[in-house]
């Protein structure tokens, strides 16, 4: 078995662990610091949006011996905005002007074509009106929002409002630090972004949905024992599924990495961009809300209803004792035995190895 294979199978039996719920207030700390940047860089920088949703035209041109930068002069001139300008492989350019006036274009491609030295026949001209931009900016805010509502309805029915609400953060936290990443760099927003943002809310609340199931089947009769708190299941929950969280998020990312990197920055496909960089941020903020972020703030929750403060009295009070009486005292999140006094099904994997309970015996129906 691989080094990998043989750390998750450790994790997943409790044999080893990373106290993530105990040190949530660290990556709340950090999570609060990177969002504060996104935040920043949204208000100050703004984002640079598509024609797709405040209008504008593009111009497709034939090949021509004009670079980039010179053809960007010429279309700021013609027009009186700023244009976006990407050679094609063809050795034609693709000429982005936003916030263009559809009555202007024709004027702006017949200086284009006098500039460029090229035929205005074999301009090609596609016109996006501001209303029908503004009408698509405004179905991407309604899809976004009725994705958050069934997400919460959902987990709040197959699991419970805490985990909904602890969910709705980390997407939103997710949201937030890909869409300021986006107006840090300047890529450009198009419909391909939010099709991007509404594919890593799915990987994301898939990685949570899993550390979720997982912790809601070791919680069942909690109460019941006197050995574990809440904080101290969730965080075993986490550990479990730690390794398999972190290859699923590295296979995701290896092909979307060639698409931003490779497509976007060797091969200077700038289209691209757009979807890849939202999908890359995306699942890499998605993969650590999932296990910083939202099992934590769940334990949160869960600590203050009166049961479980009164199990963690209880459980802090029998580790006292045992501390008193010079026993080793149980680590958080450490490894777990039949014979413990907690059910089977409360806390820890369910097949142990032979050799840890060889000799041990059943204990009584009498609880230690």
């Amino acid at each position: 078995m691989s080094k990998l294979g043989n750390l998750g199978a450790r994790l997943h039996r409790g044999e080893v662990g990373y106290d993530f719920v105990g040190n949530r207030k660290i990556w709340y700390g950090i999570s609060i610091l990177i969002t504060i940047t996104a935040i920043l860089g949204l208000t100050v920088r703004g984002l640079n949006m598509g024609i797709e949703f405040q209008g504008g035209a593009v111009f497709t041109t034939p090949k021509t011996s004009v670079s980039v930068a010179q053809a960007e002069t010429y279309a700021e001139e013609a027009s009186g905005h700023d244009a976006i300008v990407q050679k094609l492989g063809s050795g034609g350019l693709r000429v982005q002007i936003a916030g263009v006036d559809t009555g202007k274009s024709d004027q702006i491609k017949a200086e284009l074509s006098k500039n460029l030295k090229v035929d205005s026949e074999k301009i090609n001209a596609d016109l996006v009106g501001p209303s029908w931009g503004e009408q698509i900016a405004n179905k991407a805010w309604q899809g976004l929002v009725i994705f958050m509502i069934l997400v919460v309805i959902y987990l709040a029915i197959a699991f419970e409002w805490r985990m909904a609400v602890a969910a709705l953060v980390a997407l939103i936290h997710d949201i937030t630090i890909t869409v300021g990443i986006y107006a840090l760099v300047g890529f450009e927003v198009t419909p391909g972004t939010v099709i991007g943002l509404l594919t890593i809310l799915g990987y994301s609340l898939y990685d949570t949905v899993v550390v979720f199931d997982s912790l809601k089947e070791q919680t069942k009769d909690l109460t019941k024992q006197t050995r574990w708190t809440y904080s101290d299941v969730a965080n075993r929950s986490i550990n479990s599924t730690l390794v398999r969280s972190i290859n699923t998020t590295v296979v995701a990312l290896l092909p979307v990495a060639g698409l931003l990197f490779i497509g976007g920055g060797v091969l200077g496909a700038g289209t691209l961009n757009d979807i890849s960089l939202s999908l890359f941020v995306g699942l890499a903020a998605g993969a650590y809300s999932s296990i910083f972020i939202a099992t934590p703030l769940v334990a949160d929750l869960k600590e203050r209803e009166p049961q479980m403060k009164a199990l963690r009295k209880r459980v802090l009070a029998k580790r006292a004792q045992a501390a008193a009486k010079g026993e080793e005292a149980e680590p958080v999140g450490g490894s777990y035995d039949e014979s413990d006094d907690a059910a089977p099904a409360v806390v820890g994997p369910r097949n142990q190895p032979a050799s840890r309970n060889r000799g041990r015996g059943r204990p009584s129906g009498k609880r230690r």
